[in-house]
């Protein structure tokens, strides 16, 4: 079985393209889980590892937050508790292949940045710190003191600690987050981008307006339990496949299903459980009762409509569509809400939707008639310019029918990488509240700065304009994460040392600043001990539960160090031994960690205690826990208004959405499978209708260019094959991060500055050969 990377790379023109799939998981998606572990890990290693997800006594999966059934919900865990690509993730973490200096000797940085992002990272887990001096070649070999004394003294010579910006992704653990804020802080500067501000900052933006919890207020069991279940903009077949297990129970129980989607997903047509013979022998369960196919941007004008329809009819039968006892003693702004929308323009409705009018009625009756219902959406809502009143007209809906605070019922925002939560609880972010600031602050006694800091957006903008000159990213791949690729890459380049904290191979170690430097670190797979005690971690699901996870593995190399022992060991190197945070007592025991955690982060008290029970414990959550509002100015949850506003397109133009494959999660390519969309071997596609590709005069298979128009610049990314494929009218999709680069740094969402990736204004032109 093969145990090194692949050599050759992507070769496009063997694309293949079959019928999509109209049902997720079976028995293929556990072969493809087997195989991908067996070809990666070998058997006995894809046997352990897999036995250990997402158990109480094991690891938590390195793919979505997705949360592990409760004993207190009355919930097992099953014996295979993961999914098809949670297995991927497994296996890409845990996998035999190695890069280390003899890889690097071998490979110029040059060589390397011209390969795709698929076969960097399956080049194999990267074992010893490396360097890229300024105007080397290659990456070399250096010991661990000398790369935290390099970033030290990057660090000093800048003219002020905002020049540092601090980036992390979601596979952090809580206590390796807490710390990299802590030393961030302790240096002087709150730039402390995250991967949430490209994804749920619009979320946590409109339900802190809203609710005053900028997180979802559902469990698990309220999923299992709802009559209703409202799925907008997510794709949880690929996404999150274990929240298909939920859908089904909650079908089960008499549950119905909306889906609103430009794309028909497979995971929402039908899921073959693998774990019941009803799934592998039989057809499975169909999920969707409806599904509308609505054109990109037009959630907006969805949910006045429907909010408007729900309140003609409250009025024509008082009492009988709001909940009229909820809105007078927990509410505000509901008077104001209803005018806005007593007035509605259904034309303007008709082209933002494309939804036929008795479908939306539909709709809006099906909400009307159920008494416990959730509205779930990921990245479909959130990456839009409109996108934070979208989710606030959401949360109208779930205001006026009262459906926070009861059983089977409230908002979820459903989450990608796995804790990704958890990092913005414990402190990484560039605003946050004082409250936690002056905490940390009493805490440790240290000087904490108040002036808010750089987003990722804000980031990319400090760099390329010379006012970020270090950057370091714990985890993630950040040149690929980001929007407009080609100004991103000038950014990083320009920086005086970026250092990339890593398990693998990716883009960012290709596109470096003028010194880099590569830092492996262990993965969630593995065993973390610090002298002679084998520690353990702390991660936040999407449903604020917060549980442990250990490491089982052998490490993939003996010069690996956990994230919190790097953090800790550059703050030594950097503030000093006598600095007044304990970051020696940290390297060593995580227990002292989390203690501190406990006496700072807001609803952690007792964190030691608490999250050795069995399934740890959930944080609080007033709007859920109470039905209280504490959160809000006003004590109240907030009704808002706005205006119908949807992207609009010029003729001859389309609407692109990014997207991820089936055999992706994030940036990281497992392979070259979008199985249920029916397309393999092949990323630089681009599905369009098509009676649209008829009349823009191209046919289906023909090599085209897109390009994307923003104001007065363009952007253009070559060569990528058209594939016919029932999309919503006028809308296009293509994978990131290759499409990445037609979006303009400037394309934000208002109020959360989210990079707008599902509204790309582009253009198909002819490839020329």
């Amino acid at each position: 079985m093969k145990r090194t990377g692949p050599t050759e790379d992507i070769d496009e023109s063997r694309l293949e393209v079959h019928a999509p799939k109209d049902y997720a998981a079976g028995l293929t998606g556990v072969a493809v889980s087997l195989v991908r572990g067996v070809e990666q890990m070998g058997t006995g290693r894809t046997v352990r590892a897999l036995r250990l997800v997402n158990q109480r006594q094991g690891f938590d999966c390195p793919g979505c937050a997705w949360p592990e059934p409760r004993e207190a919900d009355g919930e097992g865990r099953k014996l295979a508790e993961f999914c098809e690509n949670g297995a991927k993730a497994v296996a890409e973490e845990a996998t035999l292949r190695r890069a280390g200096p003899e890889f690097f000797a071998a490979h110029p940085v040059a060589e390397l940045a011209g390969k795709t992002d698929y076969w960097l990272g399956q080049q194999g887990r990267l074992t010893h710190p490396m360097v890229l001096r300024e105007g080397a070649t290659h990456y070399e070999p250096l010991s661990w003191d000398d790369a935290f004394t390099l970033v030290a003294e990057k660090l000093r010579a800048l003219s002020t600690p905002d020049e540092a910006i601090f980036y992390t992704s979601g596979r952090t653990s809580n206590e390796a987050a807490f710390l990299y804020q802590l030393f961030a802080r302790s240096f002087g500067t709150n730039n402390l981008p995250d991967c949430s501000n490209m994804c749920h900052e619009s979320s946590g933006a409109a339900l802190s307006a809203t609710t005053g919890v900028g997180k979802g207020s559902v469990s698990l069991a309220d999923i299992q339990h709802a009559d209703l279940l409202v799925v907008v903009g997510q794709n949880p077949g690929t996404n999150h496949p274990r929240m298909l297990t939920a859908l089904e129970r909650a079908k089960a129980r008499g549950a119905r299903i909306i889906a609103v989607n430009p794309l028909p997903e497979a995971g929402l047509m039908r899921f073959k459980n693998p774990q019941n013979a009803r799934g592998l022998l039989g057809r499975g369960t169909a999920l969707a009762d409806e599904f509308a196919q609505i054109r990109l941007g037009g959630d907006l004008a969805l949910f006045q409509a429907i909010g408007h329809l729900l309140l003609s009819w409250e009025e024509a039968a008082p009492g009988t569509v709001a909940d009229q006892d909820f809105i007078a003693s927990s509410t505000h702004g509901f008077e104001t809400y209803a005018k806005n929308l007593r007035e509605l323009d259904w034309a303007a409705v008709d082209r933002a939707t494309g939804l036929p009018r008795e479908q939306i009625e539909k709709i809006a009756r099906m909400i009307a008639e159920s008494e416990r219902t959730v509205y779930c959406w990921a990245m479909g809502l959130t990456q839009h310019r409109h996108a934070v009143p979208t989710i606030q007209e959401i949360t109208n809906l779930a205001l006026l029918r009262g459906m926070i605070g009861k059983p089977g019922a409230g908002l979820c925002p459903v989450r990608g990488h796995s804790n990704v939560q958890g990092d913005r609880t414990m402190g990484v972010w560039e605003k946050m509240p004082e409250r936690f600031l002056s905490a940390l602050e009493q805490e440790f006694g240290i000087p904490v700065p108040r002036k808010h800091g750089y987003d990722t957006v804000d980031a990319i903008r400090a760099m390329r304009d010379g006012h970020g000159r270090v950057f370091i990213a714990m985890g993630g791949n950040f040149a690929a994460a980001t929007p407009d690729s080609a100004l991103t890459e000038r950014a990083l380049r320009s920086c005086e040392l970026t250092v990339q904290v890593s398990t693998k191979l990716n883009r960012s170690h290709v596109v470096h600043g003028k010194t880099a430097l590569i830092l492996p670190a262990l993965g969630r797979t593995e065993r973390d001990v610090r002298s002679g005690v084998e520690q353990f971690v702390t991660v936040e699901d999407s449903m604020s539960c917060v549980h442990t996870s250990r490491g089982r593995l052998r490490p993939a190399g003996d010069q690996l160090l956990s994230e919190v022992d790097i953090v800790c060991r550059l703050a030594v190197t950097l503030l000093g031994d006598e600095h007044a945070v304990p970051w020696h007592e940290f390297r060593t025991d995580y227990d002292r960690i989390r203690d501190r955690i406990g006496r700072v982060v807001p609803g952690c008290d007792d964190y030691n205690a608490r999250v050795r029970e069995p399934d740890g414990f959930v944080l609080p959550h007033p709007p859920r826990d109470s039905r209280q509002f504490p959160g809000t100015a006003n004590g109240k949850a907030n009704f808002t208004t706005s205006e119908l506003e949807y992207p609009e397109v010029p003729p001859g133009r389309l609407l692109l959405q990014t997207l991820r494959s089936h055999d992706q999660y994030n940036t990281t390519i497992y392979g070259l499978s979008d199985r249920y969309r029916g397309i393999s071997d092949a990323r630089r596609v681009v599905l369009v209708h098509p009676e649209d590709l008829a009349g823009l005069g191209f046919t289906d298979g023909e090599l085209v260019d897109l390009v994307s128009e923003w104001k007065d610049t363009e952007r253009k990314a070559e060569r990528f094959r058209v594939v016919a494929y029932p999309t919503a009218r006028g809308c296009a999709a293509a994978y990131f991060p290759e499409a990445n680069s037609l979006v303009p740094l400037d394309s934000v969402a208002r109020t959360s500055n989210t990079p707008v990736s599902k509204a790309i204004v582009i253009r198909l032109e002819h490839t020329a050969h």
